[in-house]
């Protein structure tokens, strides 16, 4: 038996309304998050640059991606500024919520729902 090869693609593009998104698709776990830890690490994280983490293509994710989510949102804030986490599938969004994450960091359905919050 081979263990499939697990794979995790990280891009990151500025928004034109000022945001830096980050983009995570595959698989996020014990074997991957390294490479999310080091591109994390690699980023300058600025005050007037909200993060946004788009997760519309992770497919698992297990607590050691968690935990590096959880060290992301430390970088943003102690950079002094914010970090949210947009597009998670109904089966992660499930996972984040009863580990918490939702709790630290604000869940989202887009990337314009970060950046257009609706007037009231």
């Amino acid at each position: 038996m081979t263990e499939t090869e697990r794979t995790l693609t990280i891009t990151q593009q500025s928004d034109p309304r000022g945001a830096l998104v980050v983009r995570v698709d595959g698989e996020l776990d014990h074997h991957t998050a390294p490479e999310l830890r080091h591109a994390l690490a690699e980023m300058s994280f600025g005050a007037d640059t909200p993060v946004i983490m788009d997760l519309s293509g992770l497919e698992y994710c297990d607590s050691t991606g968690l935990t590096v989510l959880i060290t992301s949102y430390h970088l943003a804030t102690s950079a002094g500024t914010t970090l949210s986490i947009v597009g998670l599938n109904p089966d992660l969004t499930r996972v984040f919520k009863i580990a918490g994450i939702d709790l630290v960091i604000p869940l989202h359905a887009s990337v314009d729902e970060v950046l257009e919050p609706t007037q009231a």
